[in-house]
């Protein structure tokens, strides 16, 4: 198995889950341009705020993971050539500190909905609901955002455990 062409791969596809993230956030900033332009009840007015909001937040998140994995494969050949060994080590501290992380991760986001449902319950204002809607869409989509990221992790960081050296 090519160790460099698997960590490329790998980054390829985080690479191309942030693009798609990022025309997400263009399609949520047409909603928000929706209920400006042609929303007329005051829950539909309330709405254009916190999905603007929310497409500045899930392009701010595409944007990161663009930026983080983007560099990576340039910055592969080059620490793979220099040392393979240290390099899969690397590659396999950093995969496992993000499984813990994702653990976490996967424990406070269904909270935030959690928070977010009784904040539609029990704030009646069309502000309020329309908020705590935002919140819950845009924390159930990072996690599936996430949810697909923490797959290829761990198919990566299998293949990485796979490797014979």
């Amino acid at each position: 198995m090519d160790v460099l062409k698997l960590s490329t791969e790998w980054a390829k596809a985080e690479i191309l889950s942030a693009r798609l993230v990022m025309l997400f956030s263009l399609l949520v900033f047409l909603l928000a341009a929706g209920f400006w332009q042609f929303g007329k009840t005051g829950m539909a007015k309330a709405f254009i705020i916190p999905s603007f909001i929310m497409g500045i937040l899930i392009f701010s998140v595409g944007i990161g993971l663009y930026l983080a994995n983007k560099p990576r494969v340039i910055q592969f050949p080059v620490e793979y050539l220099k040392n393979p060994d240290v390099f899969i080590k690397k590659e396999l501290a950093r995969t496992a500190k993000s499984a813990q992380d994702f653990t976490t991760v996967f424990k406070v986001l269904p909270a935030i909905i959690i928070a977010a449902a009784m904040l539609i319950i029990f704030l009646p204002a069309a502000v309020w609901r329309a908020s705590s809607v935002s919140i819950i869409l845009l924390i159930g989509f990072l996690m599936l955002v996430d949810t697909q990221t923490e797959a290829r992790n761990t198919a990566y960081h299998q293949a990485l455990l796979n490797v014979k050296r």
